[in-house]
C-alpha cells in the first residue's frame, strides 16, 4: 500500500497540474488505499497506479466532485471526484441533517426517486478481470442506500421498490413531494449523460430545488460531512420509516397532466414515441395512449435499461439527433405523422416532423417552445381559459422569439432567468406564499408556461421542474389539429415566422473533461472577461454584459453556487446578433448561443422571401458560431483544423484535436503507403473515441476532402468508403 502510495506520489509530480491540487489529489487518495472502510476499492486503485494512469487517479481524486445544480453528478467510479456511495450518502447525510435543523420538531418527510441507470464500466477505466464493488450498482441500488441515510437520521422515507422495476421520473418526484406534503426529496438520476455517469439531485417542499443563497447553505454543509448514520433498507421498512409507494402516484400524476388537454377532439394523425430505455414509457407514453392518440412503440428502445443498449452513441438525450435513428424507422413502416423522444428521467421532450418528400426533420429545442407557447396561447385564448395576470417565464439563453410571441397574447414575461427550471420553481414558490415575486404579481394559476431552450418545458404549477407529459400532449394535439386542416408542424413553423419574423438560434457545444477541461473553461471565461472580444466575424461588438458583474441588475453575488450559476457572457453585435457562453451546469462542456434575427416581415411575406431570410439568418447564426468558437479556443492555445471543427460535438475537445492534428495525416499516410489494412489502421486509430468512431467523424472526415485533402481520386473514393460517405465528391 505504501508503495502505491509512493508511486502514485511520483506519477503526480509529472503531471502538468497545479502543485496544490497535486497534494489536495495525494491527500485524498491516501484513505483509499490505507484505510479498512475502502479496502473494496484498493485493487482497482493499486492496478491503475501499477499502470502508471496517473492522469486518471489525478481527476478522480483532486477535488470533491462538486455539489452543483442541487446536488452531485458526475461518472460512477473510484474517488472523491466520482459518483459513489461515499459521495452520494456523504450529501444524504448533510441534506439530512439540514431538513431536521430547518423543521425542528416536525415529523420530517422525504421522497426518494431513482432512474433506470445501472453502472457497467462501458468506458473501460477499470480492469474487468479485479474485484469493482461498484460494477453493477444501480440507481435503484443507490436510493436504497439513500433511503437507510434518512431513516437512520428519523426522517421518514417515500420510495418506490427498489426491487421492483418500476421508476419514477423527474417530474413526478416534484410532484410527489408537493402531494403528501413531504419536506423535501431526492432524485438518483443523470438524465441523458453516458450510461456510466450518474447523480443525486435534491428538492425542496415546494418540490424544486433552492436557488442561490439557500443552496450554499446545503453545499456548504455537505462539505463538512465525515460520519454517516445509515441503516439497511429493510431495517428501515421494519422499523416504519421507510415506505413503500405504489401506482398511485404515477397515476395522480397522469391526471394532473391529462387535464391539460386544449382539445379533447383533436386526437387523429399517428406518432411514434420513445422513451429511450427511460421512465418515460410510464409517463409520456401512457399520458399519450390515455388521451387516446395512435402511438406506435420503438421495441429495441421500450424497455428498461440504464446501459440503452439501442441508443446511438449511448446518448439518450432527444437534443440529439442522432438517437432518432430506429424510431424513424418504425415511423416510415407505420407511415407517423411525427416523432416524439424523452430522456431517461422524461423532462426533456424532442421531436421529428416528416418533410413534404417524407425524410425526417429534427425540430431543435427553441423551435418546439416555439410551436407549444404559441399552441397553448391560442388554445387557452379562444378557449377563455387564458387567465388574467397570464405571464410565461423562460431562461436568457432562450431565443427571445418565445418573449415576441408571448407578449402578442398579453402575458407578462420574466424573460432572463438563469439557466435552470429551479429558478422558475422559485418565482412558482414566491407568487405561492407571497403573491409576488419582485415587480410580478400573480398567483401560480397564471402561470402559463416556462421554457428552456434544451428541450424543457413545464406547463403546470402542479409541479416544479421541466417534464415532457405536457409539451408531449401538446404537440400531438397541434399535430392532429394541422393534420385536419392539411397542414403540418413546418407549415405552423413557417406562419409562425411569417407572423413575428424569422430568428436562428443555434447551439455549439465544446466537451472538455478532466482536471485539464475544467481548467480550460474557467480559462476562457476569465480571459474573455479581462479582454472582451471587440468584433466576431467582422461583426462589430456593440455590447459586451457579464451576469456576474455585482454592478450590473443581478446586483451582489451571494453565495458561490450564484457565482457559478452567473457565470454566462453576452456579446451583442451590430446587427441585433447575440452571442453568449457559459459552462454547462451538468456535463464537462462549454456552451455557444447563437442568435440571429431577422428583419421584421408582414402578413403578406412570400414563400421566397421567407426561404431568403432563413437562408440569410441560418447562414449567418453557423459563420458566428464557428467563428466565436475559434476565438474561445484560441483564448487557451487551442486551434481545431476546420475538419475537426465539424465532427461530433459528442467527442471530446481533445479527441477533436487528435484528429485534426494526427489521425487525418497519418490516414493520408496510410493511403499513399498501398500496404496498410485501412479497415484495420481506422479501428484502431479511433478506438478511445468511443463507440461507432466512423460516424462520429465522418462529417470532419466530409470536410477534409472537400477542403483538398490532397489525395488521388482512387484513395479519396476509398475514404469515402471507409466512412460512409457515399455520394460526397472527390476534392
Amino acid at each position: 500500500m505504501s508503495s502505491s502510495l509512493e508511486a502514485a506520489r511520483q506519477g503526480f509530480a509529472q503531471l502538468d497540474f497545479d502543485p496544490a491540487a497535486r497534494a489536495r489529489a495525494l491527500a485524498a487518495l491516501e484513505p483509499w488505499l490505507t484505510e479498512e472502510r475502502f479496502a473494496a476499492y484498493r485493487p482497482q486503485l493499486e492496478r491503475l497506479v501499477e499502470k502508471g494512469a496517473f492522469e486518471t487517479l489525478f481527476d478522480a481524486f483532486w477535488q470533491v466532485i462538486p455539489f452543483g445544480t442541487g446536488g452531485r453528478r458526475g461518472p460512477v467510479g473510484i474517488g472523491t471526484n466520482r459518483f459513489n456511495p461515499w459521495t452520494l450518502l456523504t450529501s444524504v447525510q448533510g441534506h439530512a441533517e439540514t431538513l431536521k435543523e430547518t423543521y425542528p420538531g416536525e415529523d420530517v418527510r422525504v421522497v426518494v426517486a431513482f432512474d433506470v441507470r445501472r453502472y457497467e464500466d462501458k468506458r473501460g477505466v477499470y480492469d474487468p478481470a479485479l474485484p469493482n464493488p461498484l460494477l453493477g450498482t444501480s440507481s435503484a441500488d443507490f436510493a436504497a442506500q439513500a433511503a437507510g441515510v434518512y431513516a437512520a437520521n428519523g426522517i421518514r422515507v417515500l420510495v418506490l421498490d427498489p426491487n421492483g422495476g418500476d421508476y419514477m421520473s423527474t417530474p413526478e418526484l416534484s410532484l410527489a413531494i408537493r402531494r403528501n406534503g413531504a419536506h423535501g426529496g431526492l432524485n438518483v438520476s443523470a438524465s441523458h449523460n453516458h450510461p456510466d455517469d450518474n447523480g443525486g439531485k435534491f428538492y425542496n417542499r415546494h418540490g424544486g430545488q433552492d436557488v442561490p443563497p439557500d443552496d450554499e447553505l446545503l453545499a456548504r454543509r455537505v462539505e463538512g460531512i465525515v460520519e454517516v448514520q445509515r441503516i439497511p433498507f429493510e431495517e428501515g421498512l421494519a422499523d416504519g420509516l421507510i415506505e413503500l409507494v405504489g401506482p398511485e402516484e404515477n397515476e395522480h400524476y397522469l391526471a394532473v397532466n391529462r387535464r391539460l388537454a386544449l382539445a379533447p377532439d383533436a386526437r387523429g394523425g399517428r406518432i411514434v414515441y420513445t422513451p429511450l430505455h427511460g421512465t418515460g414509457s410510464a409517463t409520456v407514453g401512457r399520458l399519450l395512449r390515455a388521451e387516446g392518440f395512435d402511438v406506435r412503440a420503438v421495441p429495441a428502445q421500450e424497455p428498461f435499461d440504464g446501459g440503452f443498449p439501442a441508443v446511438k452513441f449511448l446518448a439518450p438525450n432527444p437534443e440529439v439527433p442522432s438517437c432518432y435513428d430506429r424510431a424513424e424507422a418504425i415511423a416510415d413502416e407505420c407511415d407517423a405523422d411525427i416523432i416524439l423522444a424523452t430522456d431517461p428521467d422524461a423532462d426533456r421532450i424532442g421531436l421529428e416532423v416528416r418533410r413534404p418528400d417524407g425524410s425526417w426533420r429534427f425540430v431543435t429545442g427553441n423551435e418546439i417552445l416555439f410551436l407549444v407557447t404559441r399552441y397553448v396561447l391560442d388554445r387557452r385564448r379562444a378557449l377563455g381559459q387564458l387567465p388574467e395576470n397570464a405571464f410565461v417565464l423562460k431562461t436568457i439563453v432562450t431565443s427571445s422569439l418565445v418573449t415576441t410571441i408571448a407578449r402578442s397574447y398579453g402575458c407578462k414575461v420574466v424573460p432572463d432567468l438563469l439557466v435552470g427550471f429551479k429558478y422558475m420553481a422559485d418565482i412558482l414558490a414566491h407568487l405561492e406564499d407571497r403573491g409576488a415575486w419582485r415587480e410580478l404579481r400573480a398567483s401560480p394559476e397564471s402561470f402559463v408556461i416556462g421554457v428552456e431552450e434544451s428541450h424543457g418545458l413545464l406547463m403546470t404549477p402542479a409541479v416544479r421542474d421541466k417534464d415532457a407529459a405536457g409539451p408531449a400532449l401538446a404537440l400531438a394535439e397541434l399535430n392532429a389539429t394541422l393534420a385536419a386542416e392539411g397542414r403540418t408542424m413546418l407549415d405552423e413553423l413557417d406562419a409562425l415566422y411569417a407572423r413575428f419574423g424569422y430568428m436562428a438560434n443555434r447551439l455549439f457545444t465544446t466537451v472538455m473533461t478532466g482536471a485539464a477541461g475544467l481548467d480550460r473553461i474557467r480559462s476562457i471565461q476569465a480571459s474573455l472577461r479581462a479582454d472582451p472580444p471587440t468584433e466576431v466575424a467582422g461583426r462589430r461588438v456593440v455590447a459586451f454584459r457579464d451576469l456576474a458583474d455585482e454592478e450590473g441588475p443581478l446586483g451582489p453575488i451571494r453565495s458561490g453556487t450564484d457565482a457559478a450559476a452567473r457565470n454566462i457572457l453576452e456579446v451583442v453585435l451590430d446587427d441585433d446578433a447575440r452571442l453568449a457562453i457559459r459552462p454547462s451546469g451538468t456535463e464537462p462542456k462549454n456552451k455557444i448561443y447563437v442568435e440571429v434575427p431577422g428583419a421584421t416581415p408582414t402578413a403578406d411575406l412570400t414563400r421566397e422571401e421567407l426561404d431568403a431570410e432563413r437562408t440569410r439568418c441560418e447562414d449567418a447564426a453557423e459563420e458566428l458560431g464557428r467563428a466565436f468558437e475559434r476565438l474561445t479556443l484560441a483564448r487557451v492555445g487551442i486551434e481545431l483544423t476546420p475538419a475537426a471543427s465539424r465532427v461530433s460535438n459528442l467527442l471530446g475537445l481533445d479527441e477533436k484535436v487528435h484528429f485534426g492534428t494526427v489521425f487525418l495525416p497519418s490516414l493520408k499516410r496510410a493511403l499513399e503507403d498501398g500496404s496498410v489494412d485501412l479497415d484495420a489502421f481506422v479501428d484502431d486509430a479511433l478506438e478511445s473515441y468511443g463507440g461507432e468512431p466512423r460516424e462520429l467523424v465522418a462529417e470532419g472526415v466530409a470536410a477534409w476532402l472537400a477542403a483538398d485533402a490532397g489525395l488521388a481520386p482512387a484513395d479519396a473514393s476509398r475514404v469515402r468508403e471507409l466512412f460512409g460517405l457515399g455520394g460526397v465528391p472527390a476534392a
